[in-house]
């Protein structure tokens, strides 16, 4: 299947690159060729409104607010930034022709023992070839709710301006990176 054939590639890359944020140009050249032009578009749009942000707060000592800045785009946060195999477990056809191609990432260093987590990248057809349109990082007992890259990279910005966070919003965004659950007061 082409579209698994892709996917397949893609993660061939990301395991053997281990891309942290977003992609710089040598990782950028080597991944753009499998992702959307939504999707690309969207990673300019967060450079941009990173850049904003790096415009309000020249503070060096300041932590940027972006989460994907210190993350694996394509696997998750953490040790999940930096897998070391993947297998394609199914795909599925969604409503709108897209598919949902699920991957296994794996993450191992002994003596620890091996951690698995899943994804599902979104593959859309585009100028007549298949593409990932976005990544959804699935629920499992690590992460408490499923979450979308496209939210990932969009946090914290107004398109390409930060808008920064109020606390409560700087929790709900804390609790989306570490993949929980907040009250309506953005507790975790």
């Amino acid at each position: 299947m082409q579209s698994e054939a892709m996917v397949r590639s893609l993660y061939r890359e990301v395991v053997a690159h281990h891309p942290m944020g977003i992609p710089e140009s040598g990782d950028m050249k080597i991944l753009s060729p499998y992702l959307s032009k939504a999707l690309l578009r969207r990673m300019d749009v967060a450079r941009s409104c990173y850049d904003d942000w790096t415009r309000q707060h020249p503070d060096p000592n300041l932590k940027p607010p972006f989460g994907w800045l210190e993350s694996g785009l394509f696997s998750g946060d953490d040790e999940q930034a930096s897998p070391r195999d993947f297998q394609i477990e199914r795909t599925q056809s969604e409503k709108g022709g897209s598919l949902r191609v699920y991957l296994r990432l794996t993450w191992e260093k002994l003596p620890a023992p091996k951690w698995m987590w899943q994804v599902a990248a979104i593959v859309i057809r585009e100028d007549d070839h298949f593409v990932v349109d976005d990544v959804i990082y699935l629920k499992d007992e690590n992460r408490l709710v499923e979450s979308r890259l496209s939210e990932y990279l969009s946090a914290g910005c107004d398109d390409a301006r930060s808008v920064g966070y109020s606390d409560n919003k700087r929790h709900r965004h804390a609790g989306f990176l570490l993949g929980g659950t907040c009250d309506k007061e953005g507790r975790v």
